[in-house]
């Protein structure tokens, strides 16, 4: 069984903006898997369905984006999901706005989301996938990340979040190395 999870925070006040990236990268896989993400439970909104015999959940914690393990680790436990076979999704402001880059593991970067995960799953040993939201000296980090995607920008991380879905598939189909040495 795989855990797909996208990060952001809840809220129609946060739809689009850059933090929510992971929410959006999860939207474009799961309308090309076909499958809606409307499922409440364990502190996130999520599906269950089974890809090419095996079963895949799609998770988008409701928990704001500082608490996001609390919904990760209940999920992992209660369908007994090993850690590799877990995959997070979600924003970088040290890339380039819509570029991927896929990492077997590693630390949190300074992402309170992946700070979170790492301390409810007990490991910084999991897949991610990195999506660049960029940075602008000219903001705080908190009003940079939680600003909206200029015209330009959105472009880049519609581009960003296909490719994000594109390597998704690739990791159910072919493993995550293959899916890194295509997407990185």
């Amino acid at each position: 069984m795989k855990l797909i999870v996208g990060l952001g925070n809840p809220g129609k006040e946060y739809d689009m903006t850059r933090h929510n990236t992971g929410f959006y990268c999860l939207d474009v896989l799961s309308d090309e898997m076909n499958q809606s993400i409307d499922k409440e439970k364990f502190k996130g909104l999520y599906t269950k369905f089974k890809y090419k015999g095996e079963d895949v959940i799609l998770l988008k914690p409701q928990t704001y984006m500082n608490n996001s393990g609390e919904s990760v680790a209940a999920v992992m436990q209660f369908f007994k999901i090993p850690v590799e076979d877990l995959l997070v999704i979600y924003d970088d402001m040290d890339m380039p706005t819509g570029k991927l880059r896929l990492r077997e593991k590693g630390s949190a970067g300074g992402h309170n989301g992946i700070k979170s995960i790492i301390a409810h799953v007990g490991t910084q040993n999991f897949k991610r996938i990195r999506v660049g939201i960029s940075k602008n000296k000219l903001y705080s980090v908190v009003d940079w990340v939680l600003g909206r995607y200029s015209k330009e920008e959105e472009k880049l991380i519609s581009e960003g979040a296909k490719h994000a879905a594109e390597a998704v598939l690739c990791y159910l189909d072919d493993g995550f190395n293959k899916a890194m040495n295509k997407f990185n």
